[in-house]
C-alpha cells in the first residue's frame, strides 16, 4: 500500500514539475540578453539585471496598457455575470417552447468557433477600430453569453421555485427576487463564470486586434510589438509577461477566500 501511495507521488511531483516548468524558463529568461537566451535557455544568467524589465515596462507604457486590460476585463465579466444569470433565472422560470428553443440557440451557439464569424463581424461592422474597447466589451458579452447562461441555467434548476413564491406572496417584484433571493444564491457558479471569462478576456488577442485602436492596447496586444517580422526580441518579451502576470497573482492572493470558497461551494452542491 505504501508503494502504491509513494507512485502516486512521485508522478504528482513529476506532474507538477513539468507544470511549472514553463514559469521557470519565462522567469529565467526574463533575466538574460537576447543573445544568453539562444546560448543556455534552460541555464540561470549569468548575470541578474532589470534592465529588461525597465525596457520592457517603458516601450508596453505599461500602466495605461494594464488599465485598459482591466477596464475591458472587468466590465466585460461585470456584465457578463448579471446579464447571463438574468436570462438563465427568465428561461428556467418560464418553461415553454419557446423558452426551450431559445436555451437550446444559446447551447448550439457554444459550437461555433470564433473564426468562422470573424469576416462576416468585419465586413458588418466595416472599420472595426470605430467601435474602440466599450464596443469590444459589447462584443465579449454577446460571445461570452452562451458558456455563462448555460451554466447558471444548470444551477438553477436546484434552486426551488418555492422561494420565488415566498417572495411574490411577500410583495417582491420579478426584479427584486431576482436580486435580493435568487441572485446571492448563485454566488457559488457567478465565481466559477467570473474565473473562466476572466483566464479567457484577459489573455485574449485575435478579438482585441480587430476592434482596439492605437493607445488602447490590451496587455496581449501590446507584447505583440515585440515580435516583428525580422526579429524577435524574446528577452523584453519575456520580461513583458512577467510584469503582465504580476497584477493576476495579486488579484488571486486578495481574492483567493472568495474563489476557493465559490468553487468548493459548487462542488459540494
Amino acid at each position: 500500500m505504501k508503494s502504491k501511495w509513494l507512485l502516486f507521488e512521485i508522478i504528482g511531483l513529476v506532474i507538477g514539475l513539468l507544470w511549472l516548468s514553463p514559469f521557470y524558463l519565462m522567469i529565467v529568461n526574463s533575466f538574460k540578453t537576447k543573445l544568453q537566451i539562444f546560448d543556455d535557455t534552460l541555464g540561470l544568467p549569468k548575470e541578474w539585471s532589470f534592465q529588461n524589465f525597465i525596457d520592457a515596462f517603458e516601450q508596453l507604457n505599461f500602466m495605461q496598457t494594464f488599465l485598459n486590460s482591466l477596464i475591458v476585463t472587468v466590465l466585460s465579466v461585470a456584465l457578463i455575470i448579471i446579464f447571463s444569470s438574468m436570462a438563465a433565472y427568465a428561461l428556467s422560470r418560464n418553461k415553454g417552447k419557446v423558452s426551450n428553443a431559445i436555451f437550446f440557440l444559446f447551447v448550439a451557439a457554444m459550437l461555433i468557433p470564433f473564426q468562422s464569424v470573424m469576416i462576416p463581424l468585419v465586413k458588418i461592422f466595416g472599420d472595426l477600430e470605430s467601435l474602440n474597447r466599450w464596443g469590444l466589451i459589447f462584443m465579449y458579452l454577446g460571445f461570452g453569453a452562451s458558456l455563462s447562461i448555460f451554466l447558471y441555467h444548470g444551477s438553477l434548476q436546484g434552486i426551488s421555485k418555492s422561494l420565488d413564491e415566498a417572495a411574490m406572496i411577500d410583495g417582491a417584484s420579478k426584479w427584486q427576487i431576482y436580486w435580493h433571493v435568487i441572485f446571492p444564491l448563485l454566488k457559488s457558479i457567478s465565481v466559477t463564470v467570473g474565473i473562466l471569462n476572466v483566464i479567457w478576456i484577459w489573455n485574449d488577442f485575435l478579438l482585441p486586434n480587430l476592434v482596439l485602436g492605437p493607445g488602447q492596447e490590451t496587455i496581449p496586444l501590446k507584447l505583440f510589438l515585440f515580435f516583428g517580422q525580422y526579429t524577435k526580441q524574446w528577452h523584453l518579451a519575456l520580461a513583458g509577461l512577467t510584469i503582465s502576470i504580476i497584477p493576476v497573482i495579486i488579484g488571486y492572493f486578495f481574492a483567493q477566500k472568495q474563489i476557493i470558497k465559490g468553487v468548493s461551494e459548487g462542488a459540494v452542491k
